[in-house]
């Protein structure tokens, strides 16, 4: 089944280009590398990038069957599909097995079960509504793990931008009823050499009513990243 639809959301279009994870041949490398192309490339006309890295809280939890069988559907996903996911995310039971128990299954309601084969691919489908094409600018994401980039004259215009964008996203996230970890929230200024010397941004970030600096290091999907967009800071830890 999992190879059935994710053949099915594939010829259909309906998971984003720029979605990784529990995909075939998309691996962490390749989130990474595709982010790192698209910096460089935002950075030839002497912009300034900076990324914003966000994470999904207890995604697969957030899985509501009714809601995922709407994306299927909008989705041009065949009915036989839309109808196995339902019955599978909507007809649960749990039978406890130890000497003594009844042995009777009881009804349970887990959403995606963390464990399944098909979990992440129905995850994938159901935050893949959250994607949206970036002006000057990116989104991509590895299962709960987005980053959003945003590019401008000056940092202080890529705070204002990814305000904006943040403001966006999370206003697609609360319709289908998932949410981002501020905890896990991060911002770093990406710097070419000629860049190097040009004034910060003083102005932070704003997420949740909490404000986030740029930081020097951060680590996104186990790989280290410096504002010099190099290897030398991973490879170092």
């Amino acid at each position: 089944m999992v190879s059935r639809l994710l053949l099915a959301a594939r010829l259909k279009g309906t998971l984003n280009p720029n979605q990784c994870g529990s995909l075939p041949r998309l691996s962490t490398y390749d989130a990474v590398l595709t982010l790192f192309n698209d910096v460089k490339t935002l950075q030839r006309p002497c912009l300034k990038v900076s990324p914003l890295f966000l994470d999904i809280k207890a995604g697969f939890k957030k899985v509501d069957n009714s809601t995922l069988a709407r994306i299927l559907r909008e989705g041009r996903i065949p009915r036989y599909l839309v109808s196995w996911v339902s019955s599978f995310l909507g007809e649960q039971s749990c039978t406890l097995v130890f000497q003594g128990a009844p042995g009777t299954p009881a009804p349970v309601n887990v959403r995606a079960p963390q464990g399944s084969p098909i979990s992440a691919l129905l995850f994938l489908l159901y935050v893949s509504p959250l994607h949206f094409k970036v002006p000057r600018g990116l989104m991509i994401s590895y299962v709960d793990d987005f980053a959003l980039t945003a590019a401008s004259p000056s940092y202080m215009g890529n705070i204002h931008r990814l305000q904006k964008l943040f403001e966006k996203l999370e206003a697609k996230a609360i319709r289908i009823g998932v949410s981002f970890s501020v905890a896990k929230t991060e911002l770093i200024d990406w710097r070419t050499p000629s860049q190097r010397n040009s004034p910060r941004s003083l102005s932070p970030i704003q997420i949740k009513g909490q404000l986030f600096q740029p930081r020097d290091s951060l680590r996104w999907l186990v790989y280290w990243f410096t504002p010099a967009v190099d290897s030398s800071a991973h490879f170092s830890h």
